[in-house]
């Protein structure tokens, strides 16, 4: 089933880059800023409810669906390229086995926890 799931976020992935592609945007752009969605993790140094709540925020993907088509809404390609950048992320995570975040821990995801074998 963990195969299956990975294969279903790297299809997304696939999505968010081709979407991005659409875009008047360079690849390189793409590259820099894929991984300012993890800047969600500095809500961990206060404590492990806020870093969830603040992690969750930034890899939640119907939140980025929802700024994506507001981006569409507005033809405004900034606000498309911050919903594509959020959903890639939060596909690329999902297969690295990186879940949304329980207030119990940073290693404690919807998939499991970090680092333990299924």
């Amino acid at each position: 089933m963990k195969s299956t799931l990975q294969l279903e976020e790297l299809a997304m992935l696939g999505l968010g880059i081709y979407l991005f592609s659409l875009l008047p945007f360079s690849w390189w752009l793409f590259l820099a800023l894929f991984l300012i969605p993890d800047i969600g993790m500095l809500g961990y140094a206060i404590n492990n409810r806020i870093g969830a709540f603040s992690y969750n925020l930034f890899h939640h993907k119907g939140l980025a669906i929802l700024i994506y088509l507001v981006g569409m809404y507005y033809s405004n390609e900034f606000i498309q390229l911050c919903g594509i950048i959020l959903f890639s992320h939060a596909c690329f995570d999902r297969i690295l086995g990186y879940g949304l975040k329980y207030e119990k821990g940073f290693k404690f995801t919807h998939l499991g926890e970090i680092g333990k074998k299924n």
